[in-house]
């Protein structure tokens, strides 16, 4: 008691406090939003969760503060495991789309740009979101990789259990948008070398399965090969695929729906009520974009009804945004927008 008291006396007047060490309510006058947010920040670093209450009938606060139990630390095998597996089932991709079998010699070491490509921006999405949650105090697992022995991805991608309540929206948007940008950093320049390693070849007949573009991807497929000539199309060498994958990926991280990393900056931007309607939108958008062009859409619209659209508060849901903030979400729907593909799988002619 004698901590937390002392704690929330540094920042603003108590005007009552009860309970234990492990459970403790106190009403407070905040003077303003950023006193608020540094409790929180100090709370989370010396392990206690602070779920704060507007009072209906004053212009205080309550503080429900309570002490998470002591984190048990292990060795990762599980993580560790998964992790050289879908290395190997990357590889065994790449060396598909190298039109190689995989089990025969050293093929499979064909796989290799593939595979590290897609690994690396996996990795750097997944520790974009672990490394923001350890800055804010959120206890999270390190990156789960799923393998998924298909001969042309190799996985289904990877994720991270958060294992505490988020604090406040700036924490929820820095968590949610740090994986889609750190993934981005280095799915930029691995596909911009990929281009340039990727070869320009003539088409005898319009017929089979192109991959769609998004607005990203098209301006770097100019930008670095140029138009191409009637007749002709781009073989994607598989480190312009990897990186073409990333983006893919990132589109659906960003999906504006229930708790995908979109619904977390949609959240932290607007609060409760325009997040429900912009999920509800979001998931109708889905369905006609299932029924107009890629069936798969509508997997992800079952997905959102499965996990639902909805997102639970942070404990501190009254600090709003600073501007820079503000920039940054809209930043990261503008990403979303980029990165977004219509119909990732065009079929001509079959």
């Amino acid at each position: 008691m004698a901590e937390i008291y002392e704690i929330i006396g540094k920042y603003t007047v108590i005007y009552d406090i009860e309970g234990e060490d492990g459970y403790i309510r106190a009403i407070v006058a905040i003077p303003e939003n950023r006193f608020l947010e540094a409790l929180t920040r100090e709370l989370t670093r010396r392990g206690f969760v602070m779920q704060v209450e507007k009072d209906p009938y004053s212009n205080l606060y309550i503080l429900n503060i309570a002490q998470l139990p002591e984190e048990k630390r292990k060795f990762p095998w599980v993580n560790l495991i998964l992790f050289i597996l879908t290395i190997l089932t990357t590889m065994m991709a790449g060396a598909f789309q190298q039109g190689v079998n995989p089990f025969e010699g050293l093929n499979i070491l064909r796989g290799i740009p593939f595979s590290f490509s897609i690994m690396t921006i996996l990795l750097a999405h997944e520790m974009g979101h672990y490394l923001m949650s350890r800055k804010h105090g959120v206890r999270a697992t390190l990156p789960y990789f799923i393998p998924f022995p298909h001969p042309l991805i190799g996985t289904m991608g990877a994720l991270i259990k958060i294992k505490s309540p988020i604090p406040d929206r700036k924490a929820l948007l820095e968590i949610g948008a740090a994986g889609p940008w750190a993934g981005m950093l280095v799915a930029v320049p691995i596909t911009i070398a990929g281009l340039m390693l990727s070869d320009v070849v003539q088409v005898s007949s319009q017929e089979g399965l192109y991959l769609g573009n998004s607005l990203l991807f098209l301006l770097l497929s100019k930008a670095v090969v140029g138009n191409l000539p009637p007749g002709y199309d781009l073989h994607l060498h598989p480190m312009a695929f990897a990186g073409w994958l990333g983006f893919f990926v990132t589109s659906l991280n960003l999906i504006p729906m229930g708790q995908l990393d979109g619904g977390h900056v949609v959240y932290a931007l607007f609060g409760k009520r325009v997040h429900r309607t912009i999920a509800r939108i979001t998931w109708v958008f889905l369905v006609i974009s299932g029924l107009i062009w890629w069936k798969g859409w509508l997997t992800w619209a079952i997905i959102g009804l499965i996990l639902g659209l909805g997102h639970p508060e942070p404990l501190n849901d009254h600090t709003p945004l600073t501007k820079r903030e503000k920039v940054f979400a809209v930043l990261s729907i503008l990403l979303f927008i980029i990165t977004f593909v219509p119909n990732p799988i065009v079929v001509k002619g079959l």
